[in-house]
């Protein structure tokens, strides 16, 4: 995983990692959505996808663990969902 990551990170270029944040904002919800669940504010993640400011390792992890946690959440719902209906989870 640590080497997967080292080569991910060296073939991550600078507009490569804003266009692939850009993305993960849009997963959020969108800047207001991101905003919250990251703690940062709306302005600065605009500046960060529009790459007027570096991003960072930290912040990088730090949405690679929001995202974890939204997919945590809708895992849940979903099955909150599928046991209202009764059904069984359509997992891929």
């Amino acid at each position: 995983m640590v080497r997967q990551r080292q080569t991910l990170k060296a073939s991550f270029s600078m507009q490569d990692r804003s266009e692939h944040f850009a993305y993960c904002v849009q997963l959020f919800g969108g800047t207001t959505a991101a905003s919250r669940r990251l703690g940062i504010d709306e302005r600065a993640l605009r500046r960060f996808i529009n790459g007027e400011r570096p991003l960072g390792d930290g912040l990088l992890e730090d949405t690679a663990t929001a995202l974890r946690r939204l997919i945590s959440e809708a895992t849940e719902a979903e099955g909150l969902i599928l046991a209202a209906l009764g059904a069984k989870s359509n997992e891929p």
